[in-house]
């Protein structure tokens, strides 16, 4: 069998690639014997990537701000063909190629079955939900490389329809994996309809995903703030407004000038625990999106919250934020009757018909979000570009299977 070259993190911003054995068809020992499960998983298949992309969340991790130990591989935005499987997977073949969601689900547990994949039962000991390539989540080996293993198959793979319409449309469904799902549940979450103003918090990946979403579900008006002047051009290429948060001004201010009044009827936080102030050069507070958010949406609103929040972060401002604890006005929220959705999306409460969308060619999520390809050597490259607040999504090539 071939070796199996894998992108793993080396330390605050530093990656690198090694190359590790190639998968096996078993699950991880921690997550047998934590579980009392048989290691060996019948249940999966091996895939050679096709297209595997870098995510914000990852960035948490490379810049240190997770409890992610060196070496940890990295990557849970995965797409491939199914190269190997196991005798009991039943219902996708060799030379399919399949998204896979983010989420890592066994489709036996309470939680499966009442559709909450983000937090399946027996897949992770340690808590609640798993994903590939992530700190505390099950040591599950990440996908940001040539070859992974995928268990429960069946339940858990994507299978495109056709092959050559796949691999024509491949920049789009690759994003099913994770950021077009995680945006669209971010919008959907924040009850965003037919007429409503939204308003997002962040212009990277996430949240342009969460703005295009908005305009698929309807919204007349979609407002995204950020202070990086790259990403938010990225989101007025969609037809998004934008605010600029490095400028003086108060949020609620800044969307009275795009809609008259200074509220939205829906609100996306897509930033998460890295949040800063307002203000060119404003310091971190891991409060502030949400904050704004309870404070410039209508009562009675949702908030989507897909923006990644943290139990352990040893770079916190202080010691309440290293273990995720934060100043939220929560007595604004319940004054003003705020619904709030946190958490993992369920991807595949949405892969399936965001797919239609993409292969009927009503969803151009890939320009969106500036999906630029790069082979597997140039990730380390791609991180820093990323960390640097370039207004891209890396969509990462291993075996040369993207068309030019």
């Amino acid at each position: 069998m071939p070796d199996n070259r894998v992108i793993v993190y080396k330390g605050p911003r530093q990656v690198g690639i090694e190359s590790i054995d190639y998968p096996k068809l078993e699950i991880p020992a921690e997550v047998a014997n934590g579980l009392g499960m048989q290691q060996k998983a019948p249940h999966a298949v091996i895939l050679k990537l096709v297209t595997t992309n870098i995510c914000g969340s990852d960035q948490h991790m490379v810049r240190g701000r997770t409890t992610a130990p060196v070496g940890q591989s990295l990557g849970h935005e995965i797409t491939g063909e199914v190269v190997e499987k196991g005798d009991d997977v039943l219902f996708v073949k060799e030379g399919d190629i399949c998204s896979v969601p983010f989420n890592i689900a066994c489709g036996r547990c309470r939680m499966c079955n009442e559709g909450k994949t983000g937090v399946c039962l027996n897949v992770n000991p340690a808590r609640p939900g798993a994903a590939y390539g992530y700190v505390d989540m099950g040591g599950w080996i990440g996908g940001q490389a040539e070859y992974v293993m995928i268990p429960y198959a069946d339940f858990n793979l994507l299978k495109f329809p056709d092959r050559d319409q796949a691999l024509e449309k491949i920049l789009d469904l690759t994003m099913l994996s994770d950021i077009f799902p995680t945006g669209y549940h971010g919008a959907v979450s924040a009850g965003v309809t037919t007429g409503s103003t939204v308003y997002v918090a962040g212009a990277g990946p996430v949240g342009l995903a969460a703005a295009y979403a908005s305009h698929v579900l309807g919204a007349s008006v979609v407002i995204v703030g950020d202070m990086n002047a790259d990403r938010l051009a990225q989101a007025r290429s969609f037809g998004c407004e934008t605010v600029d948060l490095s400028k003086p001004g108060d949020l609620p201010d800044k969307l009275e000038q795009i809609l008259g009044e200074p509220e939205v009827d829906a609100a996306v936080d897509a930033v998460g625990f890295e949040a800063k102030g307002h203000g060119e050069g404003a310091a971190e507070q891991p409060a502030t999106v949400l904050n704004d958010i309870m404070t410039a949406t209508r009562v009675g609103a949702s908030l989507g919250i897909p923006g990644l929040y943290v139990t352990g972060d040893p770079g916190g401002v202080d010691e309440n934020a290293k273990i995720g604890q934060i100043g939220v006005r929560l007595g604004l929220g319940w004054a003003k009757s705020h619904s709030f959705t946190t958490g993992q999306c369920p991807v595949k409460r949405y892969n399936r018909q965001l797919m239609n969308l993409i292969l009927a060619g009503k969803a151009d999520i890939a320009k969106a979000v500036n999906a630029t390809t790069i082979s597997l050597d140039e990730a380390p490259d791609a991180y820093q570009q990323f960390d640097q607040g370039a207004a891209k999504k890396f969509v990462i090539d291993p075996h040369g299977m993207v068309a030019a």
